[in-house]
């Protein structure tokens, strides 16, 4: 995602990718609010003043490190359809490319699943709100993109017809939700999640 020049643009010398994955990893591992700016700037290699160049807030960063994946999942999710013709297979690729994920990418979903709330209201700062407001976009342009897609099965008869603004929360309140309890060292893998959750939002649909 390209930031504004004179914002912490990315360029050769620019810290902010590995800020935002040292970030990534600390919220990931130790929560949000648990995490310390200083810590991150510490495993930066940066001084915390320094942090302020790329991102005003630990909050800024936060919002940064949703819209980032929401454009994300949207792009996977986009590329996975496109790769099939019938909506059965491009819902059912849309659903596994959720789960075809590194694990920082993991930590990212989470991270997004847990701080929603913070794009109810509008942020004081205006680079916080510029993040907030990006983010909200891109939570309609997904729930659109998976509405057509459950639309387009609705309308040659492989999914039930019913009304698709209340579907894609459903289906996408099943996907999402993994990220909850999910953990890289538990019992199940991400390839088995992903064939149990593909089975139940066919069961959902069809």
């Amino acid at each position: 995602m390209a930031a504004k020049a004179g914002n912490g643009a990315d360029g050769p010398r620019s810290k902010r990718r590995v800020i935002l994955e040292t970030a990534v990893d600390n919220f990931g591992a130790v929560g949000f609010e648990h995490t310390k700016w200083a810590t991150v700037a510490e495993q930066v290699g940066i001084g915390q003043t320094a942090l302020y160049h790329y991102f005003e807030s630990k909050v800024h960063c936060l919002l940064t490190i949703m819209s980032a994946e929401l454009e994300r999942s949207l792009e996977r999710a986009r590329k996975a359809a496109a790769n099939h013709e019938s909506p059965v297979d491009q819902l059912q690729a849309a659903v596994a490319s959720a789960f075809d994920v590194t694990p920082r990418e993991a930590l990212q979903a989470r991270i997004l699943l847990s701080h929603q709330d913070l794009l109810v209201a509008p942020r004081s700062s205006e680079r916080e709100e510029s993040e907030r407001q990006r983010s909200r976009e891109l939570v309609r342009e997904v729930e659109h993109e998976w509405a057509e897609l459950l639309r387009r099965g609705m309308d040659d008869g492989s999914f039930v017809d019913r009304d698709e603004r209340v579907e894609v929360r459903l289906v996408l309140g099943l996907v999402n939700s993994v990220w909850r309890w999910y953990r890289p060292q538990g019992p199940q893998s991400l390839e088995d999640i992903s064939g149990t959750v593909v089975s139940a939002t066919m069961r959902l649909v069809a």
